[in-house]
């Protein structure tokens, strides 16, 4: 993998690192209010589950790319999985 090469690979996994982010940012804030007395609506407890699921899959996304480069295989070849797939992990 030439400088070119890494440097991409690098942005992509900052990319990643920046989606986690905004994710857990906004699964906080989704918690804190359901924490208050009137709770979320259905529509934000279908959010809720919506960004925990994503999450998971941004999480395995990023161990699959680090597991590869690790192994001098091509972190490009990382796929995201379903979500059945990565909500099924036991950890």
């Amino acid at each position: 993998m030439d400088d070119r090469e890494r440097e991409i690979e690098r942005e992509i996994e900052r990319d990643i690192i920046d989606n986690i982010g905004g994710l857990i940012s906004e699964e906080r804030d989704l918690r804190n209010r359901s924490d208050r007395e009137s709770g979320l609506t259905a529509d934000e407890r279908i959010r809720l589950r919506t960004v925990e699921v994503r999450l998971d899959q941004c999480w395995d996304l990023l161990r699959q790319r680090r597991a590869l480069s690790e192994f001098g295989e091509d972190p490009s070849a990382a796929k995201v999985r379903p979500a059945a797939e990565v909500e099924g992990y036991q950890g």
